[in-house]
């Protein structure tokens, strides 16, 4: 009878703790330490309160403000500006390995290739990362060892050209994604306002027929999503406040909608910075900085974005903002006010709806959910 009792309270001890860990949602911060901040936060969020957790901080790394996670979840890769001191080229692109408990060891580094690195993405099977430069206007691929690290950069494309904006005299690559449907990897430039299309193969970039879309002048694209059928792109733009919506047509991408992220009624200063969709793809969000707010829009069944208007986001300058894998909450990183605010997504109207809950760390810039 007492076996009996002691192995029934052991299964509710295992069940409460396996309730626990799944209530934990486990999430990196990237950051700025140039403002502050000491280096890679690892977080967790409470999915059932919306509370968050700082669990240890890696330290060691300057300015790791784009991270990103591989496919299979073992290694981590990150941006790192430095001073030309440290790093002739102006940054690194760094390489870590994930313990079993989401510790972060350090593999290698290699040189940027340009200053001002801002952007990182993985390929879908893991084997290059590609990463854009801000103030060096170059992407860059570089391969991947069976361990994790990172050779050097196999190729490197320094992008030319300018546009009408004063932030806008030279190239500056913003942001670099892999498709998944085709050999081809897009990378946005807001100096010269175009989202520009490579052909991808062995690790060579080259140019397609169609090197580019071009988008409105002075629009300045940052960061870029495919809409899950990746025949459309939303390309948000940092210095009009809009998005750019683009779609492909047999074998021509052009655009086929610009829509403001701000109300009607605004009439400050204001950048857009990131952009998301809701976990269906029936809402997209972005965020802008200055208004500090996040911008909605319903997504139709055409693929055109209809504005539901914006949520303030309890903070100041939305650099980042992430939705937890479940698609159920938001989180927001206010690189100036120095917090990260919790948002409930209601699944019925797409809206964010501030939880109340926030965590303060210094100079968030980045979040990425493991």
């Amino acid at each position: 009878m007492l076996r009996t009792i002691l192995f029934n309270c052991l299964l509710i001890l295992l069940g409460v703790t396996a309730g626990f860990a799944q209530e934990k949602q486990l999430f990196y911060v990237g950051t700025f330490t140039s403002e502050g901040a000491e280096g890679i936060n690892y977080c967790g969020l409470n999915t059932k309160t919306g509370d968050i957790d700082l669990l240890t901080t890696f330290k060691g790394i300057d300015n790791p403000s784009f991270l990103r996670l591989g496919p299979e979840k073992k290694f981590l890769y990150t941006v790192s500006r430095t001073t030309p001191e440290v790093e002739p080229s102006g940054g690194y692109v760094v390489a870590y390995q994930l313990d079993k408990k989401g510790g972060l060891h350090f593999l290698n580094k290699q040189a940027a290739n340009g200053s001002g690195p801002c952007h990182i993405d993985v390929s879908p099977d893991r084997k290059f990362v590609a990463i854009a430069t801000y103030g060096g206007g170059t992407t860059s691929i570089y391969p991947v060892n069976e361990d994790g690290s990172l050779k050097k950069a196999l190729t490197v494309v320094k992008n030319t050209g300018k546009s009408v904006h004063p932030n806008q005299t030279q190239p500056h690559a913003h942001s670099i994604k892999f498709s998944t449907k085709e050999p081809s990897i897009f990378s946005a430039d807001l100096g010269t306002d175009q989202l520009n299309i490579f052909h991808f193969e062995d690790g060579n970039l080259g140019r397609y027929e169609q090197e580019f879309v071009k988008l409105p002048a002075g629009s300045g694209p940052r960061h870029f999503v495919f809409h899950p059928n990746e025949n459309v792109i939303y390309v948000i733009n940092e210095l009009n406040s809009s998005i750019s919506a683009i779609r492909k047509t047999g074998e021509k991408w052009s655009v086929f909608q610009n829509i403001s992220t701000l109300p009607k009624d605004f009439n400050g200063v204001s950048y857009c910075a990131d952009i998301h969709f809701s976990k269906d793809g029936q809402y997209l969000y972005g965020s802008n900085r200055g208004h500090n707010s996040i911008a909605v829009f319903k997504v139709k069944a055409d693929q055109e974005l209809t504005f539901l208007g914006t949520v303030p986001v309890e903070g100041d300058w939305p650099r980042n903002f992430g939705i937890t894998p479940d698609g159920k909450w938001m989180l927001v990183a206010n690189q100036r006010s120095h917090n990260i605010t919790v948002f409930r997504l209601d699944v019925e109207t797409g809206m964010p709806k501030f939880s109340g809950k926030q965590i303060r760390l210094p100079a968030p810039v980045c979040i990425e959910f493991l």
